[in-house]
């Protein structure tokens, strides 16, 4: 299965979402992004979602793109920022400040060297870190891609695929 036949079966309900998934997987849809950038940055939304059917559509579709490389980090992304979603999550929305200060105590080796481009990986963190909703997460990638010389239409470009591949997981659940 591919993403155009994920849209295709979507019903009128969601007709602002296939047009959406139609766009944002594009340089055009995407601007400030490359079109490896773009999918990489999907394949880690995708398995986010934990939509069987559509992980294997954007995969489909992303590995025309991607190195094996990217396709695991994408991976390592989701899986990763799983962990640290929840943990940061935690420290930024306790009422007792003192968790902030402890050590996370959590390998997490690997967002040091990825095997991509830093920025890269650090784009996938940031989708996956919105569509788990840690804001301490967003920030920091946020300004780690910032750094790196990603604009903030980027940004939003990048914030734009997570948004719609998660809803387009809603819709394929939904039917």
């Amino acid at each position: 299965m591919t993403v155009q036949e994920i849209r295709s079966g979507l019903g009128e309900y969601a007709k602002d979402i296939k047009i959406n998934l139609g766009t944002v997987l594009t340089e055009e849809g995407a601007p400030g992004l490359s079109e490896n950038q773009i999918f990489g940055i999907a394949l880690a939304s995708a398995y986010t979602t934990k939509q069987k059917v559509l992980i294997e559509a954007v995969r489909a579709d992303a590995e025309e793109v991607l190195s094996e490389a990217e396709v695991n980090a994408a991976k390592l992304a989701a899986t990763l920022m799983g962990m640290t979603n929840v943990y940061y999550r935690f420290t930024h929305l306790v009422s007792d400040k003192e968790y902030a200060k402890m050590s996370a105590k959590l390998r997490m080796n690997a967002m040091a060297n990825p095997g991509i481009e830093k920025v890269d990986f650090e784009l996938y963190s940031l989708a996956v870190s919105a569509i788990n909703g840690c804001g301490m997460c967003m920030d920091a990638h946020v300004a780690q891609v910032e750094k790196a010389g990603i604009s903030r239409e980027g940004v939003q470009s990048c914030i734009r695929i997570a948004a719609v591949l998660h809803a387009a997981a809603q819709a394929v659940v939904i039917g």
